[in-house]
């Protein structure tokens, strides 16, 4: 798990820059899912049925703590008033993202898709404390083959938004990033062996 710095995802011509140019580019990272030019859509579904289970108790107990508070102060619940759907990264689409295909829905992780192409893909979660995006891409690794790249924007709802990012910053790097990283990269290496499995058993031609 590598972090990167911002210029490696302003520096790309992603179609995500002209729709988040109010938004705080808060994170990018490296991900450890190497592969060829065809991949990345190998990689979306497996980042979409990601789930906040973990093998890491920290990071169990971090997510029970969050959809607890969320619970109890109805964080989760967004009105009309919170946050008005004009803001809403699927209403800034252009027409041919807007008619293109958005990706598949999230297993568990609470994201909304927004819009899918060969080489990046969106999506966002809107609450009382944040407008958030995540964005991946699959980028070339100057050595002949492609890796994943994980972006993630924020908007922060009011002073609350503010305070909850701050809250969270830590906790982030240190509880949330790993664990999910280290299951995308398990999960990738396992369908690689089994697709290089299944091809090498298919009978030769002829």
């Amino acid at each position: 798990m590598t972090k990167l710095p911002n210029s490696e995802q302003t520096s790309r011509p992603w179609r995500i820059h002209d729709l988040v140019r109010d938004f705080r580019l808060l994170d990018v990272w490296a991900l450890p899912t190497l592969g060829g030019p065809d991949d990345f859509p190998r990689l979306v579904e497996i980042f979409a049925s990601s789930n906040t289970d973990s093998d890491s108790r920290p990071a169990q107990a971090l997510w029970v703590v969050r959809w607890k508070l969320g619970e109890i102060f109805g964080w989760d619940e967004v009105d009309e008033d919170d946050l008005p759907d004009s803001e809403m990264l699927r209403d800034r689409l252009p027409q041919d993202l807007r008619d293109g295909p958005t990706g598949p829905e999230f297993k568990e992780l609470p994201f909304e898709p927004v819009y899918l192409l060969d080489n990046e893909w969106a999506a966002e979660i809107a609450n009382k404390t944040v407008h958030g995006v995540l964005h991946l891409s699959w980028v070339p690794d100057g050595q002949g083959a492609y890796r994943g790249q994980m972006s993630v924007y924020v908007k922060p709802n009011g002073l609350l938004g503010k305070t909850y990012l701050a809250a969270i910053q830590p906790f982030r790097h240190l509880v949330v990033y790993p664990p999910l990283l280290r299951r995308l990269e398990r999960v990738w290496r396992e369908e690689g062996e089994l697709r290089s499995t299944t091809t090498s058993r298919r009978p030769s031609p002829g």
